[in-house]
């Protein structure tokens, strides 16, 4: 007991210090997380419980993102201890012992900085359960990627920088450019990625179509098909390719995926010009929609 704590249990009433000795431990995550709460009735009563669940559940997040199952503790790896503080100070300290096992110390509950308590609890499961030690910046990482909407929002982010040249790993973010980061939800570089992606290339670098392009967009295809069949051969193979990377993300890239393929198709079985043109307009209309959609959503956040 530090002389601090000393004086303070010298400053209480007999019936006060039974009381606080008689207080429940609340332990939670299998024996992980005990929460003492050396402070009044009342403030134990309004903190205790809900400090104890907001440990319990940030450790439940981090075993999941680890894909750990719960291990069983006899003997708890965070200690949380509650103080009686009823000033306006946000101070949590953490303290190890030189073992895997971390007190964490609140001092005035009701004004506790809860980002502090979070990390600090994040170190304590990291040292408790893997034997690591963190940092406050590898801490605030492992709780992001704990998250799901906190993960998406963090690799939506390093690919816009990769996108705009400010670094990071090349085949990283050519992955990420294919991965569904949120199913069933498109944000706007998701649409936007997409529509990089409608262009028609020959088999091989060394081949141009009609002699002299690289590659053409799905409007001068229409013009082109008749003069290199190449174009309509692999415009075949890219009506199933855009399904793909168009799927998952909600139904209005899903219809915009659904519409190109069909203008695809109909692009490799040498429709008229104007048919392929009005389906083509189609298809960038619907996939006008997805993007002002995704534009929606993401301001909403």
């Amino acid at each position: 007991m530090t002389l601090l704590a000393s004086i303070l249990l010298l400053s209480l009433t007999r019936a006060e210090i039974i009381e606080r000795m008689r207080a429940p431990v609340v332990t939670q995550a299998d024996g992980l997380v005990q929460v003492f709460a050396s402070c009044p009735e009342d403030m134990r009563r309004e903190y205790q419980m809900p400090i104890a669940s907001f440990a319990a559940e940030t450790v439940k997040s981090l075993y999941r993102a680890l894909a750990m199952r719960p291990g069983r503790f006899s003997k708890p790896g965070i200690i949380i201890h509650v103080g009686s503080v009823r000033t306006n100070t946000d101070e949590v300290v953490a303290k190890t012992d030189g073992t895997a096992r971390t007190r964490i110390y609140v001092k005035a509950p009701g004004y506790a900085d809860i980002e502090r308590l979070r990390v600090e609890i994040v170190k304590a499961f990291y040292l408790a359960v893997k034997g690591e030690k963190l940092d406050d910046d590898g801490a605030s990482r492992a709780y992001r990627r704990s998250r799901p909407h906190l993960r998406i929002a963090d690799d939506r982010m390093e690919l816009e920088r990769w996108i705009r040249g400010e670094g990071g790993d090349d085949e990283r973010a050519l992955s990420q450019m294919r991965k569904i980061l949120k199913p069933g939800e498109a944000s706007e570089r998701d649409v936007l990625v997409f529509a990089s992606r409608l262009f028609l290339y020959p088999e091989t670098f060394d081949q141009r179509f009609c002699g002299r392009f690289e590659c053409v967009s799905f409007r001068d295809a229409v013009a082109l098909a008749g003069e290199d069949a190449r174009i309509r051969a692999v415009a075949r193979r890219k009506a199933d390719e855009v399904v793909v990377i168009g799927g998952g993300r909600g139904e209005a890239m899903s219809a915009a995926a659904a519409a190109y393929r069909e203008f695809l198709l109909a692009l490799a079985r040498s429709e008229k010009e104007e048919k392929l043109s009005e389906l083509l307009e189609a298809a960038d209309v619907k996939l006008n929609v997805a993007f002002e959609g995704a534009v929606k959503i993401e301001k909403g956040k």
